[in-house]
């Protein structure tokens, strides 16, 4: 069941919550000493950005992010930046002074934490990097995303159709087969993909009764309203209210996670309510919930969602790595490579049990160019002539629009 943003908005948020814990790694080491709680911090921030500044330009549709997955990704690729490219990314992914090894670090150490934090909530996040054959990836590149990420590195021909599948494989396993496709073609100029799956599935604390489960309205405008399946229940919850929003917090397994839903009142504006939200306030909010009891109808709804990122991340404050100018001297030496596009895919299904959430984001690297010269594909109608070198004697001379073969 399809619903607008002011549920949405409690599951983003929940999202963010549960999306800022994380790290994993072969060998027992010793990792810089970094506050989770200020790497979450950072987290947050970066998520609030880049949900604010998607509403902005989608202001009547549905929208379900997981930023901690762009971070994943971009985290990856961060490790391959240096220059105005690795400034720029920083201050968007909200770095601030931390170190590289704090950064790295941070990732790791969240991610082991969320993917061991509740036995009764699945929650599992994998990596990848994927690239082109004649590729000179730097070993120091590869080892950092490997030790701190988890990453699963794989050297591909490019040029083979299977290599789509083979990736579209690893995504639709790793999200459970909830999302099953993020790249449909491989350009000649695309030379590596980083990408980043995270899969959650988690039973309510207090599950909903199917039987109180009724057909109600949802009002989308003042103009207009539809029929959903309203959920029911009336169980004690963490609750918040002021004078813009009501809050309620829906534990799942043990309550290390929970979903936390933000309903404006009548009179406020969804959009501007999403204009005005930011980290301090968040935390604030969270300080002010209670146990009440009280009576709660959620609708249930299923929802797929896709964008592609590369304006957004533009407008926050990192375009220099979508440019000829970008410097990812870090990542490989022979190539010049730009971030060429981020997908964002995602899924979620509520109901009566609890929740389904899957999230993938890709990183797709190209070249600037093939080498220092001109780079021509010929894929659309052309002209050829067969000539004489000395008297310049045209000998033959045509025009293909179908290169098929005639028998």
């Amino acid at each position: 069941m399809f619903i607008k943003q002011k549920t949405l908005v409690g599951i983003l948020l929940a999202v963010m919550l549960f999306s800022n814990l994380f790290s994993f790694s072969k060998k027992p080491e010793k990792l810089p000493e970094v506050s989770l709680d200020t790497f979450c911090e950072t987290n947050n921030k970066f998520g609030f950005k880049v949900f604010k500044e998607i509403v902005k330009e989608q202001t009547d549709d549905n929208i379900f992010i997981s930023p901690m997955s762009i971070s994943y990704a971009l985290g990856m690729t961060f490790n391959g930046a240096d220059g105005k490219t690795k400034e720029e990314m920083a201050k968007t992914l909200e770095f601030g002074k931390m170190t590289d090894s704090e950064i790295n670090a941070s990732f790791k150490t969240l991610m082991k934490k969320l993917m061991e934090l509740d036995p009764k909530v699945m929650m599992e996040i994998a990596n990848s990097i994927w690239y082109r054959e004649n590729v000179d990836v730097l070993d120091k590149f590869k080892k950092v995303n490997q030790d701190y990420f988890q990453a699963e590195i794989r050297n591909m021909d490019f040029s083979k159709p299977e290599t789509i599948e083979i990736i579209n494989n690893w995504v639709s396993e790793n999200t459970k087969g909830k999302i099953i496709r993020v790249i449909d073609e491989i350009d000649a100029l695309s030379m590596m993909y980083l990408i980043n799956a995270i899969y959650f599935k988690g039973s309510w604390t207090d599950e909903f009764k199917k039987d109180r489960t009724k057909q109600d309205k949802f009002i989308i405008s003042e103009e207009e309203a539809i029929l959903c399946d309203m959920m029911k229940t009336s169980e004690k919850n963490l609750y918040y209210e002021n004078d813009d929003f009501q809050a309620i917090d829906l534990p799942y397994g043990n309550e290390n996670f929970s979903m936390i839903i933000i309903l404006p009142k009548k009179d406020k504006d969804i959009n501007e309510f999403i204009s005005n939200l930011n980290a301090e306030d968040w935390n604030s909010w969270l300080s002010k919930f209670s146990k009440q009891s009280g009576s709660l109808y959620l609708p249930k709804f299923k929802i797929e969602y896709e964008l592609e990122m590369n304006d957004v991340l533009k407008s926050l404050g990192m375009p220099n790595a979508f440019t000829d100018a970008a410097d990812f001297s870090k990542m490989t030496k022979e190539q010049r490579l730009f971030i060429s596009n981020v997908k964002h895919k995602t899924f979620v299904h509520v109901n009566e049990e609890g929740t389904e959430a899957a999230a993938v984001t890709v990183v797709e690297m190209k070249l600037t160019s093939f080498g220092p010269g001109f780079f021509m594909k010929v894929n659309r109608p052309f002209v050829f002539a067969i000539k004489e070198k000395e008297t310049n004697s045209i000998l033959f001379i045509g025009k293909i629009v179908n290169p098929k073969l005639e028998k």
